[in-house]
């Protein structure tokens, strides 16, 4: 690990110490992590930067946990079994904190594009993007008037309702790595068009990821369509 890479490191623990401190006492926050309550002050104050190897503590342990109980804590599943995530997604500063966490906790290699679907997952993927230092694409439910060349992903779903996105051409080269993720996994469906789009492009594939998944469904639907690392932060069922 280079000089550059322990601060990200030791910074992206304090972002997550200072998260779970909004809502807990240093005491509580104690019990949480395990660390002494003067040494989570330090931090979370920014006197001091904690060490490597407790920050990658912080960051591969008790940060995934925590942004799953986090995460669980801001969203509502009503009788049918419909999602509202709008208190995450709408948080950029929280889906900040989830990109460092994923891509320690599932192994993405690191990719040249990241790859959502439009528009619940774009925050997410600005999130990953920006950790991952990479391009950011999009497929949309329509073409754009002045694009020319789409790459198309089409499938008639279970209810008959026919579904297609649709992304320029250009957001992908052949032999980019694409890391695909999404708000929400649930049947796998747009998981399914997102791999196909990334086929299509001829680019390898790094991971797909979810903040959420509903049941087992869309992560076993994705897994028989890669070999990459599947995987959701928290799960529901």
């Amino acid at each position: 690990m280079n000089r550059a890479e322990k601060a990200a490191l030791q910074l992206q623990a304090v972002a997550v110490l200072r998260m779970l401190k909004q809502t807990r006492t240093y005491d509580e926050l104690s019990a949480v992590t395990g660390l002494p309550a003067g040494d989570l002050n330090r931090y979370v104050n920014g006197h001091v930067l904690p060490g490597a190897d407790r920050a990658r503590e912080v960051v591969d342990g008790i940060g995934r946990d925590a942004l799953a109980d986090e995460l669980e804590s801001r969203i509502t599943v009503d009788d049918e079994g419909y999602v509202d995530n709008s208190g995450v997604v709408f948080d950029q500063s929280f889906l900040d904190l989830v990109a460092p966490v994923a891509a320690d906790s599932f192994a993405f290699d690191r990719p040249d594009v990241v790859l959502t679907a439009a528009t619940d997952g774009i925050t997410l993927g600005a999130a990953m993007a920006s950790y991952f230092d990479a391009n950011l694409a999009y497929g949309k439910k329509s073409k754009e008037t002045a694009v020319e060349d789409f790459i198309e992903a089409r499938q008639r779903l279970a209810s008959g309702i026919e579904l297609t996105y649709y992304l320029p051409a250009r957001a992908l080269s052949a032999n980019d790595t694409v890391l695909v993720v999404d708000d929400l996994i649930r049947s796998g469906e747009t998981q399914e068009l997102l791999l196909d789009i990334a086929e299509q492009a001829d680019t390898e594939v790094a991971g797909v990821f979810a903040l959420i998944a509903v049941g087992d469904e869309g992560i076993d639907r994705a897994k028989e369509m890669t070999d990459a690392p599947v995987g959701a932060l928290s799960r529901f069922e």
